[in-house]
């Protein structure tokens, strides 16, 4: 499960690394608006990781900062990692019953 969340967390890291453009507002605008919504699904849910919001805040001051290629990658970066919150959690809500002794 563990090598999974993180290949897929790599999986979208070298998709918004390997961006070959230059970001700007209106893309930091629309990968922020994404991770976010992934976040709030994410707490919703109540598996929500800190990791995520670290890298929100993160991309939130590359973009106050004029850096918006860093801030787009962070942006996707906290989407994946939003997302693979929730797969986790999905993935042991129905593992948990494999674990029970019957």
């Amino acid at each position: 499960m563990r090598q999974l969340v993180m290949t897929g967390i790599a999986f979208y890291i070298g998709l918004a690394c390997s961006a070959a453009f230059a970001a700007s507002a209106d893309d930091f605008k629309s990968a922020y608006a994404k991770a976010e919504a992934a976040e709030q699904q994410a707490v919703k849910m109540k598996t929500s990781w800190t990791t995520t919001v670290d890298t929100l805040k993160d991309a939130k001051k590359a973009a106050d900062a004029g850096k918006y290629d860093e801030a787009v990658a962070l942006a996707k970066e906290a989407e994946a990692l939003a997302n693979a919150s929730i797969e986790q959690a999905k993935e042991q809500e129905k593992l948990w019953r494999d674990a029970v002794i019957r």
